[in-house]
């Protein structure tokens, strides 16, 4: 929601006015000077929609205002063209309306373009929030990242780096979305107030590192690839069972983390998983997770896959002591399995242990064949919400 400067108006005024901690305010208009504001100037509130309201009779701001548990300056402030003493019947109103559900539809097919669209309202309601593009797909789509906080801690969370696993980027948006919620109302997750993990840790999330992929899952392959993918697929047009990009690499096996062994273990021409490649690092979306790790220090990073009920956090013995505190801690509020080593190498959480020595997981959310069903998502969000907000207090 956007509003326009008064004489005398601030945003610690505002963030009383509209109930809202001033840094979320602060955080949604750095452009804006916060410590000089000019007359006329527009400001976002994030949080906040509007709607249009035609003046009945018998209406003033002050039921209007009352109806709706807001201040009456607030109705001013939004309707600075409006003389409170004499309100005609018939003149527009603009009304604020308080965000207190999640904007996005939790349960459905979850594609890149219905990516895009959650992006487009969540930017718009919580203007705070900083938007990056890393990267591109192999076909030109962009790969973005979001970051929310402002703390010294740096914590990363992605999603849908297997094609067939799509339904963790949906998982990891509800996640966010009730982040959000809650700092914009002061209302606690699981009992925890999340104001003090926005101001102590700065969160990443990359939410569909592999948009190519799941469109292929959903909805098929383009036609500017359809023969090469169909050809990588045995012919067959069912891809329920790809996990790869669009080129037929697996992405989760493109880090130089003993690479050679799933090199010399796995398919060595594309295929719909498990081919890790001709060497590592080829692809443009691993490419993009890649540089983004160096260039952003990390505390830690959590890959969302699916599936198994389970966690794997150890590499090599090189993982930090601390990397065990934190397992035991995500085996308590989710129920899932603490895998400390396995047989797998090449891996983003691999790499980045081997090279940084900071704590890394791999999630694998709910249980059966992928793509999991979508009845099983109300159970993972659950699952998930008690990782999510662990990965932003320990």
């Amino acid at each position: 929601m956007r509003v326009h400067v008064r004489s005398g108006d601030s945003l610690w005024y505002y963030s009383q006015l509209f109930m809202l901690p001033v840094n979320l305010l602060v955080d949604s208009n750095r452009k804006i000077n916060p410590t000089a504001l000019q007359i006329g100037q527009e400001v976002q509130i994030p949080g906040f929609n509007v709607s249009e309201y035609t003046i009945k009779q018998g209406d003033t701001l002050w039921k209007l205002a009352t109806a709706r548990n807001l201040s009456v300056d607030v109705l001013l402030l939004l309707n600075q063209h409006v003389n409170p003493n004499a309100l005609s019947i018939g003149t527009m109103l603009s009304l604020p309306t308080r965000i207190i559900t999640p904007l996005m539809d939790r349960k459905r097919s979850y594609g890149y373009q219905t990516l895009l669209n959650d992006l487009d309202k969540i930017q718009n309601a919580y203007p705070f929030i900083r938007v990056d593009v890393i990267g591109e797909s192999v076909l030109g789509q962009p790969i973005y990242e979001l970051k929310i906080g402002n703390g010294q801690k740096k914590v990363h969370i992605n999603a849908s780096f297997h094609a067939n696993e799509w339904i963790t980027t949906p998982i990891l948006m509800a996640l966010l979305n009730s982040y959000l919620l809650s700092l914009t109302n002061a209302k606690p997750l699981r009992g925890l107030a999340t104001m003090p993990f926005y101001n102590e840790t700065e969160l990443s999330i990359v939410p569909m590192v592999n948009p190519d992929g799941v469109d292929l899952v959903l909805s098929g392959p383009p036609t500017e690839v359809r023969e090469q993918v169909l050809e990588m697929n045995q012919g067959s047009d069912e891809f329920s069972g790809w996990k790869a990009n669009i080129r037929g690499v697996d992405l989760n096996k493109q880090y130089p983390a003993n690479w050679e062994i799933e090199q010399g273990r796995n398919p060595d021409i594309p295929s719909p998983r498990d081919f890790p490649g001709k060497q590592p690092l080829t692809e443009p979306e691993a490419i993009a997770l890649a540089e983004l790790v160096r260039e952003s220090n990390f505390d830690r990073v959590l890959a969302f896959h699916t599936q198994g009920e389970e966690f794997y956090w150890g590499y090599e013995g090189l993982e930090p002591p601390e990397s065990a505190v934190i397992a035991e801690e995500f085996a308590r509020v989710s129920g899932y399995r603490s895998v400390q080593n396995i047989d797998s190498y090449a891996g983003f959480k691999d790499w980045f242990i081997q090279d940084y020595r900071k704590p890394g997981f791999t999630m694998e959310l709910g249980k059966g064949v992928n793509p999991l069903p979508l009845s099983q998502y109300e159970d993972i969000y659950e699952e998930m919400l008690g990782v999510f907000l662990a990965s932003l207090y320990m």
